[in-house]
């Protein structure tokens, strides 16, 4: 987790939202079904110029000889981010903020299908979640921006669906994880409280990372009793 997600907000309000210059190049929206190694707009900063910049979800390791050279990195847990050769020179000195409308996550019950869920902020701002990133240059390629997503614990909301959850950031909070006020970026990774998101069943179209279209996130039928989904959920 987090291993899709929807970008609605244009790319204006993004740099708005963020005080960030925007690059020329920012993946157009919007995309209901955004999918790993597809471009999505970051936001950086440079001693305390912020920027929103376009960006390879799929961090890609220095040592790679291509983008498919090894594992696809779209998350990264918090718990071992700072040990993680592939993570931690990002962690301490390349640090971003990724907003999104929300993020889908699949639970799957006693003999049944994987069920999509979406996860948004219960105040219906957009969801600013934490990430590392860094540029990667191929022996004979043009260098690549890539990004991961920042992960920990699940809290009391997310659970019931998966055990996991993207480090959720606040506004307050966006100076210190981008390296604007200092050291103490570490003190963040930590799960939202669970006051902070809701969660809804969508429909099955989703399953595919080929589906499109608004109706994507929309909620579907009445609210089921994420509880009683005791089989738990494989990590993404």
């Amino acid at each position: 987790m987090c291993g899709r997600m929807a970008i609605t907000l244009p790319q204006d309000a993004m740099a708005q939202l963020f005080a960030a210059s925007p690059d020329n190049d920012l993946p157009q929206g919007p995309n209901f079904n955004v999918c790993p190694t597809m471009p999505i707009a970051v936001a950086t900063s440079d001693a305390g110029r912020r920027r929103l910049r376009a960006m390879r979800w799929g961090f890609i390791p220095r040592w790679y000889k291509a983008p498919t050279d090894g594992p696809l990195l779209i998350n990264a847990r918090s718990e071992t981010i700072a040990e993680k050769p592939a993570f931690r020179e990002a962690c301490r000195e390349r640090r971003c903020l990724v907003a999104a409308d929300g993020f889908y996550e699949w639970k799957r019950g006693a003999g049944q299908t994987p069920l999509p869920w979406f996860v948004s902020r219960a105040d219906g701002a957009p969801l600013v979640m934490a990430g590392i990133w860094q540029t990667w240059q191929g022996p004979d390629g043009e260098p690549i921006d890539s990004c991961a997503i920042v992960t920990c614990a699940a809290n009391e909301t997310m659970a019931p669906v998966h055990d996991r959850l993207p480090v959720i950031l606040e506004a307050k909070d966006w100076p210190l994880w981008l390296g604007e006020e200092g050291k103490g970026a570490a003190t963040l990774m930590r799960p939202a409280g669970a006051e902070i998101l809701k969660m809804h069943r969508v429909g099955t179209e989703v399953n595919s990372n080929r589906a499109t279209g608004p109706g994507l996130n929309k909620p579907v039928g009445p609210a089921p009793d994420v509880s009683a989904l005791a089989e738990p959920s494989p990590e993404s």
